[in-house]
This record gives structure tokens, sequence and C-alpha cells, in this order.
């Protein structure tokens, strides 16, 4: 029987191990991202990417995705302890392998910190995308000069890479420089 391939625990935040997230925030704040639409890969159980975008004035609209049946009920206990929190940030279960574009908005930033990291061939029994197909989905939904991050720091970073430098090959984004650990492309 073919199952989802899950994400059998859960992220908490721990910046010196993983500030991925962290540098995200620090990184919209610096560019003064203002009621940008932000697609999240890997939401952590601490959802700090809703969670601060939701509190800092921004207006900010983030759509996460977790695989982790631990982030995604610490999401629903996140939403039903503070109910505003849900006008800007809604995270959903699934594999992001899965990703239909019909069902992505037009984005202004999208952080796939995770490439690579749980995609096995479990995934391919039930038919889900490879790296560079995903990659590419998301990247398809960018505005013109939307952002796409990849974290230098993830261990399956080369993955992230070789997916970002298949588009730029391709004209479709263009390396816009890093931001500590992150590196950024966008959109022609």
């Amino acid at each position: 029987m073919t199952t989802l391939n899950l994400w059998n625990s859960t992220w908490s935040l721990d910046e010196k191990q993983c500030p991925c997230d962290v540098h995200f925030l620090e990184y919209l704040d610096m560019k003064g991202a203002k009621d940008a639409a932000i697609f999240h890969f890997g939401t952590g159980n601490h959802h700090i990417v809703g969670l601060k975008t939701a509190t800092n004035g921004s207006n900010n609209a983030v759509l996460g995705i977790t695989a982790s049946r631990h982030e995604y009920d610490a999401y629903i206990d996140l939403l039903v302890q503070n109910p505003h929190i849900g006008h800007t940030y809604k995270a959903y279960f699934g594999d992001i392998y899965q990703l239909d574009r019909r069902l992505l908005p037009a984005l202004d930033y999208a952080s796939l910190f995770h490439v690579g990291e749980y995609r096995t061939k479990e995934n391919d029994a039930y038919g889900a995308l490879t790296d560079n197909d995903m990659v590419a989905v998301v990247a398809d939904k960018l505005k013109p000069g939307g952002e796409l991050l990849f974290y230098s720091g993830s261990f399956a970073y080369d993955k992230a890479e070789a997916a970002g430098a298949a588009l730029v090959a391709k004209g479709v984004l263009e390396p816009k420089g890093e931001y500590k650990t992150l590196k950024i492309l966008a959109k022609r």
C-alpha cells in the first residue's frame, strides 16, 4: 500500500542549528516588504514566519506547507488561541512535491529552504514531482521581480542549487545575491 511520505518529526525553532526562518524575517524587514504574498516551505512547529508577519504590521500574507502532523497540529492550536493570525497566515498539510500550480497565487517571495531534504523514492510511488519540477512550479508563480530563496545551510542545498541553476540557465530566474544564509534568485 502506498502512503504519503510524511515528515515524522517536528522542528522547534533553533536559530543556531537552522537560522533560515529568522534570516528570512530579517530579510523581509530589511526589504520593507508590505502586503506581499509569500509561500513558505517548512513551517516548523514554531510557525515563526506566519506568526511574525501576522503581528508585525506588514500585512504580508503567508501560505505555508508542512508534511509534519505535529507542525500542522501546532498551527491549529496557534489559530485556536490567536484567531486574528488566520487572516494573513494559512498553513496546509501535504507533500510539497504534489503542488498544483493552479492552486498557488501569484507570489512576491517563496522560501524553499528544505528542497531535497525529504524527497525520496517513497514520493515516486505516488507520482510526486522531482525537486527540479517542484521548484519550477513555484518559480512559475513568482510575479516579475519576485524572489525565490534557498537556505545554503541545508544538508541538501546541492539539490536546491541545481534546481535554481537549471531555471537560471533557462532564463526564468536570475541571481540576486545573498542575505546571511539565504541565496536569492529573482524572476526575470
